[in-house]
């Protein structure tokens, strides 16, 4: 019944924005953050002014993103993140606001410039200095610490993955992209999300002022529960991957 309820939402809607969090990511063995072996239970974070300050916090960052890394350039895109690519494919997604670094929705063949990474991307790697961005790929597969943390070719500066690191603000050209996007939807599908995380949790609240719909696809339940139009309890693969049938949308 709630697979039909979201195809008939979905048929209706001329604008949806899809709002993804962690969940979404967890078909493609990656972890997330607040579950039991989940990244925040592995590492105790290194804050951005102690990877500009310090050496050894930077190594120990460094150190950490080695390990991941793996993980992240191998996985492959899940159920979600191709119900959204088949959404764009469709005519119907006007765009993709995420919390997540994995890069996912990228690889699901879904365009950048219809995605919106609130807290960065770890398919990049940026200059603290000059600004220049690189693919991560390159650098991570032959990245050694030994010698010290990377150090831009171009001038020397600092070189860290292309996130958002604790302590550091949100970009403010991302969050004015993901409030376009949310203002002028009519229907916003969160999936995967606690809807805690703020500012980014602010969004589904405010699609829902501006007459939109509100979806919400989570196995837990959210602060957001009793706004949405519809919440779904459900394991997400199974669910999506029913309603993308349903629909009979490309992918």
């Amino acid at each position: 019944m709630s697979a039909d309820t979201l195809r008939k939402l979905i048929e209706n809607s001329k604008r949806i924005v899809g709002f993804t969090g962690a969940g979404v990511s967890t078909d493609s063995g990656i972890a997330d953050y607040r579950s039991q072996g989940g990244i925040w239970e592995k590492f105790q974070p290194v804050y951005i002014d102690e990877f500009l300050a310090h050496e050894h916090k930077r190594l120990l960052y460094w150190q950490r993103k080695a390990v991941m890394w793996q993980t992240l350039r191998d996985a492959t895109p899940g159920p979600a993140h191709h119900f959204f690519t088949s959404l764009h494919q469709a005519g119907k997604l006007g765009g993709l606001i995420t919390q997540n670094i994995d890069g996912l929705h990228e690889k699901s063949g879904l365009p950048a410039e219809h995605i919106v990474n609130l807290h960065g991307t770890s398919l990049e790697i940026i200059c603290l200095d000059c600004l220049d961005v690189q693919p991560a790929a390159p650098i991570m597969d032959s990245l050694d610490l030994t010698a010290g943390s990377p150090r831009c070719q171009k001038c020397t500066g600092l070189l860290k993955p292309n996130t958002i690191s604790f302590g550091q603000a949100l970009d403010e050209q991302c969050l004015q992209q993901a409030e376009i996007l949310v203002t002028n939807c009519d229907l916003l599908i969160a999936a995967g999300s606690t809807l805690v995380v703020h500012p980014a949790a602010s969004f589904p609240v405010l699609a829902k002022r501006n007459g939109a719909k509100l979806v919400i696809i989570t196995l837990s339940e959210t602060p957001l529960d009793g706004a949405a139009d519809l919440v779904i309890n459900e394991p997400m693969g199974p669910f999506l991957t029913e309603v993308v049938n349903s629909l009979d949308l490309p992918g």
